[in-house]
């Protein structure tokens, strides 16, 4: 799997985690149990705390995506995507065992891991750096 290939199927994770959070509230709204409105921002949620945490990961997603697909497409500007593409997707299977762990929980093992998952992201797009300037 090349680079190109992994932002894709990272945007394509932040999608699936924003449907995630977002679908159970379909039925709520249409049904009337909750006001189309009952989600806006800077109102307290009512949503179950699972529900908050996968909310929680995609914006998390969304807050760290810039910086690994710019990576990427400097890598392709510099037609160096080759460089890169063999340790970039596991950028993507890091932000998704962070997704996941952030989802399930809040627990001290869950929160440690959570945090290993993320610095090894960055750690990894930094090597990724590495490897476009040295």
């Amino acid at each position: 799997m090349n680079a190109y290939t992994t932002v894709l199927l990272y945007a394509g994770w932040i999608l699936v985690l924003a449907l995630f959070y977002a679908l159970p509230r379909v039925p709520q709204a249409l049904l009337g149990q909750k006001r189309i409105d009952s989600w806006e921002r800077g109102k307290e949620s009512t949503d179950p705390l699972f529900l908050q945490r996968a909310k929680s990961a995609h914006l998390n997603c969304l807050e760290n995506f810039p910086v690994f697909a710019g990576v990427v497409a400097m890598a392709g500007l510099m037609g160096q995507v080759e460089a890169i593409s063999a340790v970039a997707v596991y950028v993507l299977y890091a932000r998704i065992g962070q997704s996941v762990s952030h989802i399930l929980g809040t627990s001290f093992i869950l929160v440690m891991l959570r945090a290993t998952f993320f610095l090894l992201q960055v750690f990894i797009t930094l090597y990724m750096v590495y490897l476009l300037v040295c």
